[in-house]
C-alpha cells in the first residue's frame, strides 16, 4: 500500500507550508488598494424630531 509510505507526502506537506509561509504573506502585504479611503467629516448631521401626521 503506497499511501502508507510517509516520505513523499511529508515532503509535499513541508513544501506546501513553506510556500504558504514565505510567498503568500509577502504578496498579501504588497497589495495596494486602488482607492484610498477619505476621512468622514467629524461634524454630526442635525436631526430633528419626526412629526407624525396622524397624531
Amino acid at each position: 500500500m503506497p499511501q502508507l509510505n510517509p516520505s513523499p507526502w511529508f515532503a509535499i506537506l513541508v513544501f506546501s507550508w513553506m510556500v504558504f509561509l514565505i510567498f503568500v504573506p509577502s504578496k498579501i502585504l504588497a497589495h495596494i488598494f486602488p482607492n484610498q479611503p477619505t476621512p468622514q467629516s467629524a461634524k454630526t448631521p442635525k436631526t430633528g424630531a419626526w412629526e407624525w401626521p396622524w397624531l
